[in-house]
């Protein structure tokens, strides 16, 4: 199993001066549930290198096992600073392909034109494609092979206008997860803030939040395991 995990390269949360990037949890969770399964990981985002950690998912109360398991595992930090850059990925050479959230995703992900046409790609071609919490942005302008929106039509879920009012950035986001796919006619469902929440349609699998991304990326395996 070759499995390529896309994270966004954009630190700046918005107009704030404050940082942000992607979410510790959502990558370090998916990272080990793979690595544990013996699947071979490429990690990539737009700009190549070392991507930015969101410093609130470095916070004492963010913590989690997989979050801890990487603060000790020098060879995954390793991988971590050395992703490759999108525009040299083919999508032909993964299995499958999972994008972590973070606010961070919001701005640059989404609107990146190498990370469109490799989810195009890989979904066209029957391969799983999964993104958690602020992830599914990304697939705001993702097309599906009849060239509807890709999300049109299919279950969907992703970080939620009640959590992101909790966390207090409604005001901040370039656009809100939840609204974006139900404008672009995805079937947005969702659980109880920071509950963990997948949903899985044919190729396509969702998550809601930071609790949603070990599950997340154990269905995927499971899509793997059946094809």
């Amino acid at each position: 199993m070759k499995i390529l995990i896309v994270l966004t390269s954009h630190d700046q949360l918005g107009n704030t001066g404050k940082k942000t990037g992607f979410w510790l949890e959502e990558f370090a969770a998916p990272y080990y549930v793979f690595k544990d399964k013996g699947a071979k990981i490429t990690l990539a985002s737009p700009q190549g290198g070392q991507p930015p950690i969101d410093p609130k998912s470095n916070e004492p109360d963010s913590q989690t096992d997989a979050t801890r398991r990487f603060e000790e595992d020098k060879e995954a930090q390793a991988v971590l600073a050395n992703t490759l850059k999108l525009s040299t990925v083919t999508a032909e050479n993964y299995d499958a392909v999972f994008y972590p959230g973070g606010h961070g995703p919001l701005w640059d992900l989404a609107e990146d034109q190498h990370s469109i046409k490799l989810i195009e790609t890989m979904y066209g071609a029957g391969k799983p494609v999964s993104a958690v919490c602020h992830a599914p942005g990304v697939l705001r302008h993702a097309k599906a092979p009849d060239g509807s929106p890709l999300v049109k039509g299919k279950p969907v879920t992703g970080f939620s206008n009640s959590e992101e009012a909790a966390v207090q950035l409604s005001g901040i986001v370039p656009f809100s997860v939840e609204d974006e796919l139900i404008r672009n006619g995805g079937n947005y469902s969702k659980a109880d803030n920071w509950q963990p929440y997948v949903i899985t349609d044919g190729n396509l699998i969702t998550g809601q939040n930071p609790a949603s991304s070990a599950p997340a990326a154990v269905e995927l395996l499971r899509k793997l395991q059946k094809t």
